[in-house]
């Protein structure tokens, strides 16, 4: 104990800043939603027999800024969006991916919901959806609960 209090006394700063990153990187994760998402051919609407396969990350700050991907297997993608409808229902597109290797599709850098898709997005009702030339409407889908 003593010997905190001596390193505290010849060096406050240094303590004041380790402890200010502490809690701003606390702040900062705690701000942030990260919502992990399984892709599947029975998710679709209709339902699609298909051996292909995705996992989803979707990380929405407190800004409502977005970040994430999915990584496919056993599919060729040809496009990648995230929808917004619940379970059971087909939607609109809001964000476009884009394929930054084969099989991985990114949520383009500063892409943010507006007001009526962040509630969207917390009532659970936005979905990735991944298309192929075999499934143009889309081959697997993964709803996106938070």
């Amino acid at each position: 104990m003593l010997a905190v209090q001596r390193f505290l006394q010849k060096f406050p700063l240094a303590f004041a800043g380790a402890f200010t990153l502490l809690v701003a990187g606390y702040c900062a994760s705690a701000l942030s939603q990260e919502t992990k998402v399984t892709l599947k051919g029975e998710n679709e609407i209709p339902p699609v027999v298909t051996a292909a396969t995705g996992t989803g990350i979707l990380i929405v700050g407190a800004d409502k800024s977005v970040s994430g991907s999915v990584t496919i297997a056993g599919m060729v993608a040809t496009a990648a969006h995230i929808h917004d409808a619940a379970a059971g229902r087909n939607g609109p597109i809001i964000i476009p991916l884009i394929m930054t290797s084969d099989s991985v599709w990114t949520v383009p850098a500063g892409a943010k919901f507006t007001d009526a898709q962040y509630d969207s997005y917390k009532a659970g009702n936005l979905y990735f959806n991944m298309h192929s030339a075999a499934f143009r409407g889309g081959e697997i889908r993964g709803q996106i609960k938070p």
